[in-house]
């Protein structure tokens, strides 16, 4: 029997998806979010659907780069100093999960989320009538010299045998794709399969008004704490199913249930330039440094990297401007002047797989969350998982290697 309300905690593309989802099949739904709609990490991102990144950050080849980029405190991955004791359980999780083995458990579970997450896509956008924001340029990967080049081989030889897409370009071959690169980029990968969203914070409010325009609401209070049967907030408990899909804060609400997960915060950076700062022509990946550049209707974002340093920390924005920087080294004809920085929080689990699924001891309570770069491109996957656990379908895919119990 279906219940009564269902209830979303979390008003990101991941809730907001889950959300559109669950009233397609029937449900009666209600969102709960502290701030609205696309208040965090939903409005910052790159704007990708990168069904093509089915290899977990937790590798060998990350364990292998980490020491040098720790010793840049503005590069692709840093720890706050005043965070490093508290992240060592994670890492040491982390670390773990970049065992061989584990490695190719974790591409094969991601390999089949994609696959959901692509086919859920479209026909999602369609129900949605949010297709004419969907965009399908490519995106280039862009190495320096050929020893980069040949490093990445490996990780696209796993994507040929799952059947994606790509095609290697060198020297003069790049500038067809994307000129204005510097020559220091002797080699590319194009991916003609990677998609993207024209805006994701215009996405995210889009996905709110066709919620309320099919009879949902969407309720601004803090939600404090799980409780048996629903949820207790500032504005007093709400009963009914939960899905527990508040991205960075996930864990904190886990832990009122007495679950611990361990869910840790990639603070991303970014700047979002005026459109007409570049002729750019789809998304370009600097893998070596840690970030991108996408085109936006809002502009060309400037962003990525890692930087481990939770909830309550300061931004540090000289992050936004070392990136900023490089892309002018980059694409020497990027004017970088009138741009808007922002920080946000990517809600990341240590072996790279989100949690979807019960929590452990509270069947009432599905979770979404633990995206990491990737909350966008899987939202409509997990919307469609989370979906069929609240009708009592089978889901489309085995769920026991994002199950949040997996820690445990």
């Amino acid at each position: 029997m279906a219940p009564r309300e269902v209830i979303v905690v979390g008003a990101g593309v991941v809730g907001l998806s889950a959300a559109l989802e669950a009233q397609a099949r029937g449900l009666s739904v209600r969102v709960i979010d502290r701030e609205g709609p696309a208040a965090g990490a939903s409005a910052g991102n790159a704007g990708a659907f990168a069904f093509s990144d089915i290899l977990p950050l937790a590798s060998p080849r990350i364990i292998r780069q980490a020491p040098k980029w720790l010793l840049d405190p503005l590069g692709p991955l840093s720890i706050r100093p005043a965070y490093a004791l508290r992240i060592l359980p994670w890492m040491w999780r982390f670390w773990r999960a970049s065992w061989p083995a584990q490695v190719r458990a974790s591409t094969a579970a991601q390999t089949e989320m994609m696959r959901v997450s692509q086919a859920s896509l479209e026909p999602f956008l369609d129900r949605a009538g949010l297709a004419d924001m969907l965009r399908r340029d490519g995106q280039l990967q862009v190495y320096e010299g050929e020893r980069e080049f040949r490093a990445s081989l490996p990780g696209w030889q796993a994507r040929e045998e799952e059947g994606i897409a790509f095609r290697h370009l060198k020297g003069e071959e790049i500038a067809a794709y994307q000129p204005g690169l510097s020559p220091r980029f002797t080699h590319a990968t194009f991916t003609p399969g990677w998609q993207s969203i024209a805006d994701p914070k215009d996405y995210t409010l889009a996905l709110a008004e066709r919620f309320r325009a099919g009879g949902g609401e969407i309720e601004i209070a803090e939600v404090e704490a799980l409780v048996p049967g629903g949820v207790k907030t500032s504005a007093g408990e709400r009963a009914g199913q939960v899905v527990l899909a508040a991205g960075a804060y996930s864990h904190r609400l886990a832990r009122t249930a007495g679950v611990r997960i361990p869910l840790e915060t990639e603070r991303g950076y970014n700047t979002t330039l005026p459109a007409g700062a570049f002729d750019l022509r789809m998304q370009v990946t600097f893998g070596g440094h840690g970030f991108v550049i996408s085109r936006l209707s809002s502009g060309l974002r400037v962003g990525g990297a890692v930087e481990l340093g939770g909830l309550e920390l300061p931004p540090n924005y000289a992050r936004a401007d070392a990136m900023l920087k490089k892309a002018a080294e980059f694409l020497p004809g990027l004017d970088i002047s009138g741009g808007t920085q922002w920080m946000g929080f990517r809600p990341s689990l240590p072996d790279t797989l989100p949690a979807i699924g019960p929590l452990p001891g509270r069947p009432d309570v599905i979770c979404a969350f633990g995206h990491g770069h990737l909350g966008l491109t899987q939202s409509t996957g997990t919307a469609a998982l989370v979906a069929d656990l609240l009708t009592g379908q089978a889901p489309a895919i085995d769920l026991a290697p994002f199950s949040p119990g997996r820690f445990s």
